[in-house]
């Protein structure tokens, strides 16, 4: 009787846990093999009682050791999926990145060609040219405006053979407006890019022996180069939007010229003859407005800051050596 009322305060705190059914068919059997007839119903209870006691004891540590072993291989299982899923979560951040890097490479044909014409990257920063040209400025200009000139020639030519862009420029007025206004300005800003370089850098450069020689004897001196160049930008002289350009000749001599919109001098038809520009200036108000507004000869006065002359003294000696337009990026 004090170990039946024992075993049930055990369980009533939980002390030892036995299902009924296990339980009663091993207190059933132990009845069987350790009651025979004529034992006492105490002592009968009692060692029934105490049986089940022990295997009670017996089952709870079997569960404790189960849920040792479960336990461990939970935690191995959460630590392995842990460890998958970090390294999954690595890879897809480095894939991010990768996707996240701007490129401008051209789509390529079987045969190694590009299909399409590209937006060049800008060899400097948005803000390299500051306080001269604003970074705003630069970032639209080029991310915005140039880039509409690609899309846009790219759409004009969609299904026809690929002409290098400096090619294109020679018949681009009986090409037709689409041609002539985003192929012009795709090479008009192409060129116009990589004249300039940051301002403690362009003013390191300077002409060459042979271009300077040049100047001087078709302008009289490099100051008054400067002088009829910004005379040819101002708005009296050049209405709207368009470029000024310093220009090879076929025979050799160095020539001031404007254009309205995107044409340029490569145009067969714009100009009395065509001319290969080796110094082109911007004057759409989108090249200055942000910083300058309506004070186009402030920005074309501090332009010359910006000018790579080395760049310059390059485009004049291909250009007499070739008598051809310089090549451009995209």
């Amino acid at each position: 009787m004090i170990l039946l009322m024992t075993s049930r305060r055990f369980q009533e705190h939980g002390a030892i846990k036995i299902k009924r059914t296990a339980s009663a068919r091993y207190c059933n059997r132990k009845m069987m093999m350790c009651c025979p007839k004529g034992t006492t119903a105490i002592l009968c209870l009692t060692i029934l009682v105490g049986s089940c006691v022990v295997k009670s004891v017996e089952a709870l540590h079997i569960q404790d050791s189960q849920q040792d072993v479960t336990g461990k291989a939970l935690s191995e299982l959460k630590g392995a999926t842990s460890g998958a899923a970090t390294s999954d979560t690595k890879k897809e951040r480095k894939m991010l990145r990768a996707t996240k890097k701007p490129t401008h490479k051209p789509t390529q044909s079987p045969t190694g060609k590009p299909t399409s014409y590209i937006l060049p990257d800008l060899k400097y920063k948005y803000k390299a040219l500051q306080p001269f040209i604003d970074a705003t400025t630069m970032e639209f200009h080029h991310d915005k405006h140039h880039a509409t000139y690609v899309a846009n020639i790219n759409k004009a030519l969609e299904g026809k053979p690929k002409v290098d862009i400096l090619d294109l420029q020679l018949d681009a007025l009986a090409a037709g407006s689409a041609v002539r206004n985003n192929g012009g300005g795709h090479y008009n800003h192409a060129f116009f890019w990589d004249e300039m370089a940051p301002p403690d850098e362009a003013k390191k450069t300077k002409p060459s022996a042979e271009l300077e020689a040049a100047i001087n004897k078709y302008f009289g001196s490099f100051s008054a180069m400067k002088v009829a160049f910004e005379a040819r930008a101002a708005p009296g002289a050049l209405f709207g939007s368009g470029w000024v350009w310093i220009c090879v000749t076929d025979n050799e001599e160095l020539k001031l010229v404007g254009t309205a919109n995107q044409d340029n001098p490569l145009m067969k038809g714009v100009l009395d003859e065509v001319m290969y520009p080796i110094l082109g200036l911007d004057v759409w108000e989108h090249a200055y407005y942000l910083k300058y507004q309506n004070l186009r000869t402030v920005y074309v006065s501090n332009w010359w800051n910006v000018v790579n002359w080395d760049k310059v003294s390059e485009n004049f000696a291909y250009a007499m050596e070739n008598k051809a337009g310089v090549p451009v990026r995209g």
